[in-house]
């Protein structure tokens, strides 16, 4: 859920293509290309491009905090709720 509205984010922003070639730097799968390639391959600087991921992560964080707040009964354990999914993904 969180995945598909950041993608209509950035489509909504004229981002998509944008979004389409970072999306993999939400995961361990950004090793797979460096950020020297996928700048030059964007027609970006390196440094823009961070930003341009960091950007991206933030926005994701934001969206999925605001997603697991629906899930809690108090807003204090959205954190809580965030180690845990971490957890079980990493685990």
């Amino acid at each position: 859920t969180v995945f598909e509205r950041l993608r209509r984010d950035y489509e909504a922003e004229g981002k998509g293509a944008l979004f389409a070639e970072l999306k993999g730097c939400l995961t361990q799968a950004r090793a797979a290309l460096p950020y020297t390639e996928l700048a030059a391959r964007l027609k970006l600087s390196e440094g823009a491009l961070r930003v341009a991921v960091h950007r991206l992560r933030q926005r994701y964080r934001e969206l999925l905090r605001a997603e697991i707040a629906h899930t809690v009964a108090e807003v204090g354990e959205v954190e809580e709720e965030l180690r845990d999914l971490f957890r079980v993904l990493t685990g």
